[in-house]
């Protein structure tokens, strides 16, 4: 297995190179990507790749369910470092639909150290509850509870005194709520973009969703 990943590697590296000579070069020389993407690990759903970006044009972190956590120094410190140092103005929270996160919140069964982790949708879940009891089905609801989560996460993000203090200073930057399809491959914004002069900090998940 790992040697034939090795040799896509070299497949890969040829054909870029072929395509376009100094592509490497480039990229080495220099990092400035337009957008930071805080998106869920899940395998099916890679940045660039769903974004049709090119490496370099995307500066990302992943985690289960792409939950926004206030303590999560992982998160803070890449998001600390793509608005102070790589200067990026468009910050995306991307959750998808069949998130395997979103379902185990949602599921009356152990998940050892995940069960930690997903607290905050379980925490979504019961206070969206009578909402989501209207959708039609369980995978309704969760897709639905994906879309709340997002909308959480861009609020949270918002609240970070990382960008507070980049809108204090004059910082151009735009956070934006996205979901995607796994069955259709596309994106989906949630219109619950927040810039500078947007923010209060009084809004609920529900609110900035509208």
């Amino acid at each position: 297995m790992l040697n034939d990943l090795l040799a896509r590697n070299v497949a890969w590296s040829k054909q870029r190179h072929d395509e376009e000579p100094d592509y490497f070069t480039r990229l080495a020389a220099l990092q400035a990507p337009e957008f930071f993407w805080i998106g869920c690990s899940d395998s099916r759903v890679p940045a660039n790749v769903v974004a049709g970006l090119d490496p370099g044009e995307v500066f990302v972190h992943r985690n289960v369910a792409n939950i926004v956590h206030s303590s999560d120094m992982n998160l803070l410190s890449a998001l600390e470092f793509a608005v102070d140092a790589l200067h990026v103005r468009e910050i995306i929270v991307c959750g998808h639909y069949g998130c395997g996160g979103v379902k185990a919140a949602t599921e009356d069964l152990p998940h050892g150290l995940a069960d930690h982790w997903l607290e905050p949708i379980r925490r979504l879940a019961r206070a969206y509850a009578v909402d989501l009891g209207r959708e039609v089905d369980l995978e309704a609801q969760r897709d639905r509870l994906a879309e709340l989560n997002v909308v959480e996460g861009v609020r949270r993000v918002c609240e970070t005194p990382i960008l507070q203090r980049a809108w204090r200073r004059g910082a151009n930057v735009r956070v934006h709520g996205l979901i995607y399809g796994l069955k259709d491959g596309r994106l989906r914004d949630l219109d619950c973009s927040i810039g500078p002069g947007h923010f209060q900090p009084t809004h609920s998940a529900e609110e900035v969703a509208q």
